[in-house]
């Protein structure tokens, strides 16, 4: 007989389960007001649970403050960012590419260009930012430091400005709407094979 314990059989912690709707249901009324037209600095916790029919403690039980929602609910729009599999650079380079600016959600289109000004504005914010993108830019980092090791990129790579080669024009194209001709089905393969080319080891 296994000496392990079974999930079903392990102690539950004690105090009510946790309730994974009233979780959604938070999240949902995060967006849902943002997409509205709150801002970050207005939008209140207050706002948030009466859009959620939930009370505040209900909120402050699973964060322990706005910001920490936000992050959430910003993560959520995001959706979860793709993993490198490991195989060839370029493969993986062009998968990170083509999930920069992608959001999973249709209330991203509403939501992300008002975030910019605050970003810009508020050093919270702009933190708050860099808390959301920076696992996302650290993935790229070790796909490109992986690229250097194994010798398919210059060794003298500054992978900070190879990073910003890559994501900003597929960024433009994704926010501003920069080019309406340009293909995005394939738009990720173009970047990534225009920017190696002058990353590639000779």
């Amino acid at each position: 007989m296994s000496d392990m314990t079974s999930t079903a059989d392990a102690p539950r912690p004690p105090g009510r389960p946790r309730s994974v709707r009233a979780d959604e249901a938070i999240i949902e009324a995060t967006l849902d007001l943002l997409a509205e037209g709150s801002t970050i600095e207005a939008i209140s916790i207050e706002a948030i649970a009466a859009r959620a029919g939930v009370g505040k403690a209900t909120i402050y039980r699973r964060w322990p403050g706005k910001e920490a929602l936000l992050r959430d609910a910003l993560r959520t729009l995001k959706g979860t960012p793709p993993e490198p599999t490991g195989g060839p650079v370029r493969d993986d380079l062009i998968l990170l590419v083509g999930a920069v600016g992608h959001h999973i959600d249709p209330r991203a289109a509403r939501i992300m260009p008002c975030l910019v000004p605050e970003v810009n504005r508020s050093p919270e914010q702009y933190q708050l930012y860099q808390n959301i993108i920076e696992p996302r830019r650290e993935m790229m980092r070790e796909v490109l430091r992986r690229g250097v090791r194994a010798g398919e990129l210059r060794a003298d790579l500054d992978v900070e400005v190879a990073m910003a080669m890559l994501t900003g024009p597929m960024l433009v194209q994704r926010v501003m709407r920069w080019h309406p001709d340009l293909d995005e089905a394939t738009l990720a393969e173009r970047i990534v094979d225009g920017v190696l080319d002058g990353l590639r080891a000779r």
